[in-house]
């Protein structure tokens, strides 16, 4: 199976919000995922995490949490699913689908 989540999580308030950058409690986020093994691509907008399963996709969404909460009083977070079974490896496989779609449609 594999569980694509696009996720965003920054605080929103308090001392975290002194200027109007959240780089420094995102990177938190980011180091966390990396350390954790799973696949996943940092965008502008947000992150995608690819897992193998739903517990590994929310525990990643709660040690977000968990990363931010200690100093942080007020944290805003987003989350998209794409549940399919019987998949893999689609953090780079979509992608690669559209691609092709694409250079397709430059050939005709």
């Amino acid at each position: 199976m594999s569980i694509l989540l696009e996720f965003a999580m920054f605080p929103t308030s308090g001392d975290c919000r002194d200027n109007a950058s959240v780089s420094k409690y995102v990177s938190r986020i980011i180091d966390m995922i990396d350390q954790s093994g799973a696949a996943y691509q940092l965008t502008p907008m947000g992150t995608i995490v690819e897992t193998e399963t739903m517990r590994e996709a929310l525990d990643i969404v709660e040690k977000s949490y968990e990363a931010l909460e200690g100093d942080c009083e007020r944290v805003y977070s987003s989350l998209k699913f794409d549940i399919r079974k019987g998949k893999s490896n689609r953090l780079k496989t979509k992608i690669a689908s559209v691609e092709r779609e694409i250079g397709r449609e430059v050939q005709k």
